[in-house]
């Protein structure tokens, strides 16, 4: 049913809106802060502590696609996230716009961007490669994934606060749960072939759990404390992947309305800008385009998509700048006004029971377009050298550390690991987390200093930071 069906029988959005604002916009630790003419509201709190995160910071020097420093014009995860944050307002603008009874929902375009802003924020250095890195050396201890690594950053480790992160409200910590379950309730034992050497991990075989680490449990267990037990066991149920291919494990099936938000802007940066990357760098070629991209959307009906995908091309591979813009704002505009609101009536909380999707035709359009984008971009041997290389420089890292942490980790992350070993037997998710927040550069110079027989100096004390 779309919301266009409703009437005031049904619901009162307002209401059911304003009745639960003050749960969504509490905070795990309450502040007492007593700024002198502060009057922002709880999300553009939210949006600053995210912005002004030395977390957020780091994303200038990881990878989004193309390696950090192979070219000057190419998207970084900052860059990335930044425009995935204008995107999102986009998205929320045209929603707005469409269903007017539904305005209040997202009344907040400071929540919006703080989700877009802090969506990648947990993603390691070197892309999908530190991932997987991480991911099997965290085999034994609850594993490693860059959303729940964001969920992390935001609610445990950034320094904003001693023990809460950035102390975000609880609607921004639901909107950046993509996956909100836990690892354990998500994971399938698979057989691993054995490993004897680093250089033989294959990525496809050791594929991450997409969810929130069994160690933020608690953390999970608050931000969705509010929500009735039938919201709860809905919102966490979860099946085998459909949309992503030998997917070993379990996906949840379903997420808020901020969060859906976050995710297709997110879905269109990846697949029109990382597209433009590749164009300029001459990765791609119109002939691909036509082959991969129009070919495969050849019975489309839609009557915009059918005049822009059979011309657009010439405009995105031209050698004039200003007509490769064009195109790809055309492409931009084309999904973000593509895209409206359903409902699942089985959900009592508003924020669950509606979600942003694309119209099919759109959303197939997107899907091709990522897939484009993996084919030619991601999964060229170049790119994968690079993953492959910043793999084992994460997994040799992540050895040095366990080997003998209270000798080689920073001395304000030997604190926090041998805390972690005197409450729970286990300090190798303080390591975890410590490589992951590195940047590529930060990672490469310490694998150099720890590892390379060249600059046998002093170790750069910026360091141990």
């Amino acid at each position: 049913m779309s919301v266009t069906q409703f009437n005031s029988e049904q619901l009162n959005v307002t209401q059911g809106i304003s009745d639960s604002t003050p749960s969504w916009n509490e905070r795990m630790h309450g502040e007492d802060k007593l700024r002198r003419h502060d009057h922002r509201s709880p999300f553009q709190r939210d949006r600053a502590r995210i912005l002004h995160s030395a977390a957020f910071r780091r994303l200038q020097a990881k990878t989004q696609v193309l390696g950090v420093g192979m070219n000057d014009f190419y998207r970084t995860r900052l860059t990335h996230s930044l425009e995935v944050s204008q995107i999102g307002n986009g998205i929320s603008a045209q929603l707005k716009r469409k269903h007017p009874d539904l305005a209040p929902l997202l009344k907040s375009n400071s929540l919006i961007e703080a989700l877009c802003l802090a969506h990648d924020i947990g993603h390691p250095p070197f892309g999908h490669g530190g991932e997987v890195a991480l991911n099997y050396m965290m085999r034994h201890h609850g594993g490693f994934e860059g959303n729940g690594q964001t969920f992390r950053i935001l609610a445990r480790l950034e320094p904003y606060t001693t023990h809460w992160g950035m102390n975000l409200t609880r609607r921004t910590l639901l909107g950046v749960l993509k996956y909100p379950a836990t690892f354990s309730s998500l994971l399938i034992k698979t057989p691993h072939p054995d490993i004897t050497n680093f250089r033989q991990l294959q990525p496809s075989q050791w594929q991450s759990v997409k969810g929130v680490y069994d160690d933020d449990q608690s953390i999970l267990d608050w931000v969705l404390a509010t929500l009735n037990d039938t919201d709860k066991q809905l919102l966490q149920t979860s099946a085998p992947s459909s949309t992503i291919p030998h997917y070993p494990h379990l996906k949840t099936q379903n997420k808020s309305l901020d969060c859906s938000v976050m995710e297709l802007a997110d879905d269109i940066a990846y697949a029109v800008h990382d597209l433009e990357d590749a164009i300029v760098m001459g990765i791609v070629s119109l002939s691909q385009w036509q082959q991969y991209v129009v070919e495969p959307l050849a019975k489309l009906t839609d009557p915009w998509l059918i005049y822009e995908i059979n011309r657009i091309g010439d405009k995105l591979f031209s050698n004039e700048h200003h007509l490769r813009k064009d195109a790809i704002g055309t492409l931009v505009n084309g999904f973000v006004t593509a895209i409206s609101i359903k409902q699942n009536t089985a959900f009592t909380d508003l924020l669950l029971r509606y979600n942003a999707v694309l119209e099919a035709e759109f959303a197939q359009t997107l899907e091709v377009l990522k897939q484009f984008v993996y084919r030619f971009v991601i999964k060229k041997p170049e790119v994968q050298m690079l993953e492959f290389k910043g793999q084992q420089i994460v997994m040799e890292l992540f050895e040095a550390f366990a080997c003998d942490p209270l000798r080689l980790l920073p001395q304000n992350t030997q604190v926090r690991w041998q805390t972690a070993q005197t409450e729970n037997n286990s300090g190798m998710r303080v390591i975890a987390d410590y490589i992951s927040g590195m940047t590529d550069g930060f990672a490469s110079k310490l694998h150099q200093q720890l590892f390379s027989s060249k600059n046998m100096g002093l170790v750069d004390i910026s360091l141990d930071r």
